[in-house]
């Protein structure tokens, strides 16, 4: 019996949201009184894999093969549910981001496991059942799911349990086998392009967003100087990204991505119901918007009724003093 957390690296570093899956894996394992064992698949140092026993993880074990450093879900799949097999584990833990929701439905089908995707709590245990809690309706309320499978599939909510960090060491184990071949692949990467120089907007804890109120993308230099003084990813909503004002991959909402930031800036955004069920879980949410009776301010905790060219200048100026005076 162990919980067993799927960790992703990128360049060698544990991803933001890997750490708070296997923080969450960790106070499961506590709660269950098992081991706590992350699965690490891909390329990183041992240093930094014993760090995450600052989580609470007990043992690593990794899948090193250059071929898994580009995400294969059926690879990827094979891998987890063997680590699954070697490790006893009966919960495993991933991160409810991309790559967690293409992973996990096949892991659960695998391991004929019931899944509760986009866990916001810690389960709680009554017997062989967990009752875990997730949003539904776009975040606009609540559900407790039971799980009495004997193995279970929880997928976390980025930012939903803030890692407590200690002074633990996990244990580093030696590369897991594994019976993956090269039929597995289904897909063949030629390439990768990375984003360089900004902070991942899935990851960030400060996002500073954008709608049509700027009238224009040549007027995002000021949004972009704001993101960059307080170190926040930028965003955009639907109708900015459709225009190609903005990249697609800043494109926040229903159907873009969903983000928990502990603080989300919306400048010239109405706040229509699809791009609110992308950003409601953020922890603040403070909307610039010249219309008083813009929707988005029912959802504010800190609401600027201004024009957008006046009140982000003069936010980007009184920072600057902040910092300048801490």
């Amino acid at each position: 019996m162990a919980v067993l957390s799927f960790v992703e690296v990128a360049d060698g570093k544990i991803k933001k949201a890997s750490v708070e899956a296997a923080y969450y894996g960790s106070k499961v394992a506590e709660s269950l009184g098992t081991d706590s064992i992350a699965l690490v698949i891909g390329e990183a140092g041992a240093d930094v894999l014993a760090a995450l026993g600052q989580v609470g993880v007990k043992k690593v074990v990794q899948a090193n093969n250059a071929k898994f450093n580009s995400f294969d879900s059926k690879v990827y799949t094979k891998i987890v549910a063997e680590a699954v097999a070697q490790s006893g584990a009966t919960v495993v833990v991933l991160s409810f981001n991309n790559n967690g929701k293409l992973l996990a439905p096949r892991l659960s089908v695998k391991l004929k496991a019931g899944y509760v995707p986009g866990a916001v709590e810690l389960p709680v245990f009554n017997g062989n059942t967990a009752i875990v809690k997730k949003n539904v309706f776009s975040g606009k309320a609540s559900a407790q799911y039971q799980v009495a499978t004997d193995v279970k599939v929880i997928s976390v909510n980025p930012n939903s349990l803030a890692p407590v960090k200690g002074a633990g060491v996990a244990e580093v184990m030696q590369v897991i086998p594994t019976t993956v071949t090269d039929a597995d692949f289904g897909v063949v990467v030629k390439s990768v392009d990375k984003i360089t120089g900004t902070v991942p907007l899935t990851e960030a804890e400060l996002v500073v967003s954008a709608g049509r109120g700027l009238k224009g993308p040549e007027n995002w230099g000021m949004i972009e100087e704001l993101a960059k003084e307080m170190g926040a990813a930028t965003a955009c909503s639907r109708p900015v990204s459709d225009v190609d004002w903005r990249p697609h991959h800043e494109h926040v909402g229903q159907t873009g991505l969903t983000i928990r930031p502990n603080l989300y800036i919306a400048v010239g955004i109405s706040g229509a119901i699809q791009h609110l069920a992308g950003v409601n879980g953020s922890k603040v949410i403070v909307v610039i918007n010249t219309d008083p009776e813009a929707p988005f301010f029912k959802a504010a905790d800190y609401g600027i009724v201004g024009d957008a060219f006046q009140v982000v200048p003069a936010l980007i100026q009184e920072y600057k003093k902040f910092k300048a005076a801490h």
